[in-house]
């Protein structure tokens, strides 16, 4: 077998398409770097033929595993019609159903899981090559901003949750290969860190034997090149003090937390095993505005669980009133097999009670969101500029995560700003909020800041 450093005069062309979340994203980047010297990368929407197509699939619920079952079945379209060699698999679903896929699509030449993508690597005819092992091939390189997985998989035994036995136990990788990464991405240009993990305040348990997320975020901190560090999907149990502490004190460290707390109802958290009641959830968020003042709250709730009635729904929106998170996303709930509530509680709350309670709260955010960015008019935020779209410049500011959230919208106007447009791309400046709606805003120009 060789080790990717092909002698062909022609290299076999590649297509990964990617679905599902961020995390699937940096595996699929970190594949591509193993196997870029053998492979002709081909973008993910460009339709030449290919020698090899890869599905990176999702299988967390109920929509994103229809989704991912839909881009397998057209890629075997493909393959039928002699435009694709060899279809791939791995990820997410490939792991959850490897034992019934392969019936279901025999046009498949190979399945694999999430957990380890040495297979997929020797199944390109390739060998892993350790030194690239913090190397990734990113997707669109041009962006100033990357996601940094810090762990795999996760401990907790959330009753709705299916990604345990997706994904295995909690897995921290090693801090010295975090932070070679990290440098590879600065090397690369990247100025914004975005940390995720399934429980990225889990970070450090296993291996260091103590939450070890703050030491992390200090240590990227001290990266030439790195300007800002963002954290995604913390859990609120046992949520470790000492990171809102760097939030506070270290300026490169967003005031900006996604922390999903799920519902606030004491019968539901308990029925989720969530391992935090209402009064634990009320106390943290309280402290988290204190201790950081002017932090930027992001969570995710689940209406109609088994157990959710109307007045636990109602104690979920009275919080959501009060708590004024600045961002919120919501779904209905979705039984899952395999996981405690699908064995163990029925699924009770009618579909179209659910919808309903998911409409109200949404509604409710929408005001609660677009007076929260009504109150930034007027105000001045240091941003970083994205892309240039049409002589707009997309922008965020430590406000605002790519792709949940809304944007800062500012004209590129090269008389005041002194540069083209290609040369804003990854450049701090300050704006002036001039308009703001539900999810955007609207900014003037003031000053580079970098």
């Amino acid at each position: 077998m060789n080790s990717c450093s092909s002698v062909d005069k022609r290299r076999s062309t590649i297509r990964v398409v990617t679905l599902g979340c961020s995390k699937n994203l940096v595996d699929t980047e970190h594949l591509l770097a193993q196997v870029k010297d053998r492979f002709e990368i081909i973008p993910e929407d460009d339709d030449r033929p290919v020698d090899y197509f890869l599905v990176n699939t999702c299988g967390f619920i109920g929509d994103a595993k229809e989704e991912s079952i839909q881009a397998i079945l057209e890629a075997a379209e493909l393959k039928k019609a002699g435009k694709v060699g060899q279809l791939l698999v791995f990820g997410c679903l490939s792991q959850r159903y490897n034992a019934e896929l392969p019936d279901m699509i025999p046009e498949v030449d190979g399945w694999y899981g999430a957990r380890d993508l040495s297979p997929v690597v020797r199944a390109l005819g390739c060998r892993m090559k350790p030194r690239l092992a913090n190397e990734r091939l990113r997707k669109d390189a041009a962006l100033p901003y990357a996601y940094l997985k810090i762990s795999e998989g996760c401990d907790r035994r959330c009753s709705y949750c299916a990604i345990p036995f997706i994904r295995g136990p909690h897995k921290s990788v090693p801090m010295e290969d975090i932070l070679a990464e990290a440098r590879s991405l600065a090397d690369s240009g990247v100025k914004e860190l975005i940390l995720i993990a399934q429980d990225t305040t889990y970070y450090g348990l296993d291996i260091y034997h103590r939450r070890a997320l703050a030491e992390l975020l200090e240590k990227l901190s001290e990266i030439e090149g790195i300007r800002r560090i963002r954290i995604h999907y913390s859990y609120p149990a046992d949520f470790p003090e000492d990171v809102l502490d760097q939030m506070a004190s270290n300026p490169k460290v967003c005031r900006y937390l996604d922390i999903p707390l799920q519902h606030v109802s004491d019968k539901v958290l308990d029925m989720m095993h969530r391992h935090v009641d209402g009064r634990w959830t009320r106390e943290l968020i309280r402290k988290m505005r204190e201790k950081v003042p002017g932090i930027v709250l992001r969570t995710t709730m689940i209406v109609g669980h088994p157990g959710e009635g109307e007045e636990e729904f109602n104690e979920l929106l009275d919080f959501v009133k009060v708590a004024h998170f600045e961002r919120l996303g919501a779904f209905t709930y979705s039984e899952e097999e395999g996981t405690y509530d699908a064995e163990h509680f029925p699924d009770s709350v009618p579909e179209e009670v659910k919808k309903e309670r998911l409409d109200i709260l949404m509604n409710e955010q929408s005001l609660i969101s677009s007076g929260f960015n009504e109150s930034r008019i007027g105000t001045e935020v240091v941003v970083l500029a994205d892309y240039v779209n049409d002589g707009i410049i997309v922008c965020r500011s430590e406000y605002e995560s790519p792709e949940v959230d809304g944007e800062i919208l500012v004209k590129f106007e090269p008389e005041t700003m002194g540069e083209s447009a290609d040369n804003l791309v990854g450049r701090f400046f300050k704006v002036r909020i001039t308009e703001a709606d539900e999810y955007d805003l609207v900014g003037d120009f003031v000053t580079f800041v970098d």
